[in-house]
């Protein structure tokens, strides 16, 4: 099974992209333009342009608060591979793990902020012992798509 989260990546990008031209525009169209006077309820233009530079921040900034990782799954061949790297404004560096099946020793998963915030922490049989590998964030992964991952490694993991 091969799977993928890039289409939710790409279409954050693009949601983040299309708030960026329309504040952008907002602050040319008021500011440098002197085009229009908002004055929506009383307040001043002053006032609704903070208003909308809070919710890009908020837009912009959610996924590194989120920590939205692209993540791709693969368990075709003989190999679990995971490749992942943050999706947020500044990009991480991008990790794989990469472990064969029979050495695969299991996984948990983690939830924190009421759950918006998960992850997956895989582990590797090795001749030392048991090998923990840091966090794989699976926030950005569908509710559909992380059961499919868990299933899948359900099927590797050691039976109790």
């Amino acid at each position: 099974m091969k799977l993928d989260n890039s289409k939710a990546i790409i279409s954050f990008r693009i949601k983040l992209f299309a708030v960026t031209v329309l504040f952008l525009a907002y602050i040319v169209l008021s500011y440098v333009a002197k085009f229009f006077k908002l004055t929506l309820f009383g307040m001043s233009d002053t006032f609704w342009t903070i208003i909308f530079a809070v919710i890009w921040l908020i837009f912009a900034l959610l996924p590194m608060f989120l920590n939205y990782q692209y993540v791709s799954y693969s368990d075709d061949g003989e190999s679990i591979v995971f490749r992942y790297f943050m999706s947020g404004m500044v990009g991480g560096k991008k990790n794989s793990v990469e472990i064969d099946k029979k050495a695969f020793a299991g996984y948990k998963t983690e939830k924190k902020l009421f759950g918006l915030i998960r992850s997956i922490t895989l582990y590797q049989h090795f001749r030392e012992g048991v090998a923990k590998y840091p966090s794989i964030y699976i926030s950005a992964l569908g509710k559909e798509e992380r059961s499919k991952v868990f299933r899948s490694l359900n099927l590797y993991a050691p039976k109790a």
